[in-house]
């Protein structure tokens, strides 16, 4: 239907906040019995969603979670559900459920569909963190600058801003909320400095405080920082914020290692957007052997970064392997032909370090008989997910059992 009706995301939008109110209603408006941070940015949602419920449920105050992964407040659900922000009925028992389980906090995660679509009426927000604006859904937003400001709804609603300063979209922000600060690299308020990245880590100092991630990537130096920027606002000593922040030993599918004893290494990240993957690469560093890299593309999602991602991971890669992602109801094919073009536009050549196959789990087997001693595989796009999308359904698939399986069978 939308895709045929002009306009269908506009003309539905009276029927998203009628739903909202009605089910807030119902539920009692359980938003407001908590005291919630909403995350939102294109990339390090979760993650940094991740190290302020962490952060805080190790210093004692009781918090919980709802993510992209999971949710919960002491002990953590999987989310099966294909979005961050989940329908408004699900999203207001949970938060009901958080609320009776004693919580004083909740970090939500919240994306621009969320704040288009009204999912957080009646859900007052005491902190808005802003973690990055780049390229995506722009299958849904149409441009750019829509999607930007589809964000900034949560921090014209929020009481205090946490933004990134080295972002460009950062003065956009600054200017929805009253009160706000800052924190980054290179500009910043709350500031990193003597950044160490490390294959197990990262370090760095901000102001007398000193801390220490167990999740690998340049990344993590931002998401940590905002957590650090909670932290401060909400009182915590600077030891509660290191050792809060220090105990988040990693995310479900988020540069997770997987290891089977093999000579290669393999990760697993749900990096599915052109600044994510370009996050992933950096991250790496210095890669002894080669860079074979599996990714796919989402159907009925923004074919314009599909060639972005493969000129990216183009010209990262020492070998490209494309292969499906959440399909649903797009020929597979046509998917990988849009991102093929992107590699062979910075000098991949199919069937010598392009390959174009089909059937992810094919993909990752084609991808591990290659690789040889001090190489890095790659898979990105799924991450956590526990199914694939494909035209008659969902079909189980959690992309980390799976590299385990096959790395095992190739041992035998």
């Amino acid at each position: 239907m939308k895709d045929k009706i002009p306009f269908y995301n506009k003309l539905v939008l009276p029927y998203h906040w009628g739903k909202a109110v009605m089910f807030g209603v119902r539920y009692g408006f359980p938003g407001k019995k908590l005291r919630v941070i909403g995350v939102t940015g294109t990339n390090g949602k979760t993650t940094t969603s991740f190290m302020i419920w962490k952060m805080l449920n190790v210093a004692g105050r009781k918090t919980g979670l709802l993510s992209t992964v999971a949710w919960g407040v002491d002990k953590l659900e999987n989310q099966i559900e294909h979005m961050t922000t989940v329908d408004v009925p699900e999203l207001n028992r949970r938060m009901l459920k958080i609320a009776e389980m004693g919580a004083e906090f909740l970090v939500l995660e919240v994306t621009s569909h969320a704040m288009t679509q009204f999912r957080t009426v009646g859900v007052p927000v005491e902190i808005a963190v802003m973690t990055n604006v780049t390229h995506e859904h722009l299958d849904y937003h149409r441009t750019f600058e829509a999607y930007r400001d589809a964000k900034r709804k949560l921090f014209k609603k929020a009481q205090f801003g946490v933004i990134n300063a080295d972002d460009k979209s950062a003065k956009w922000f600054e200017e929805d909320v009253a009160e706000y600060t800052t924190y980054g690299i290179k500009h910043g308020i709350m500031r990193a400095n003597k950044v160490k990245l490390g294959v197990k880590g990262v370090k760095y100092t901000c102001g007398d405080i000193n801390i220490e991630t167990r999740i690998a990537g340049k990344f993590n130096v931002y998401n940590s920082l905002a957590a650090v920027c909670v932290g401060k606002r909400l009182g915590l000593t600077d030891t509660e914020i290191e050792k809060g922040i220090r105990a988040l030993e990693g995310v479900d599918g988020r540069m997770e290692a997987i290891d089977e004893g093999q000579d290669f290494v393999v990760i697993v990240d749900f990096a599915h957007t052109p600044d994510a993957m370009e996050k992933v690469y950096e991250s790496l560093g210095k890669v002894r052997g080669r860079v074979i890299s599996v990714f796919g593309g989402a159907g009925r999602r923004d074919e314009k970064s599909r060639g972005m991602r493969g000129e990216i991971a183009g010209k990262n890669s020492d070998v490209v392997i494309v292969t499906e992602d959440d399909s649903r109801d797009e020929l597979v094919e046509k998917i990988m032909g849009q991102i093929a073009e992107g590699a062979l536009k910075v000098g991949k050549k199919e069937k010598k370090d392009l390959y174009l196959e089909a059937d992810r789990r094919k993909a990752v087997e084609m991808a591990f008989e290659m690789a040889r001693r001090g190489d890095v595989v790659l898979l990105l796009g799924k991450g956590h997910e526990k199914t694939l999308l494909r035209a008659d359904g969902e079909h189980d698939y959690y992309e980390v059992e799976e590299a385990k399986k096959i790395l095992k069978k190739m041992r035998k």
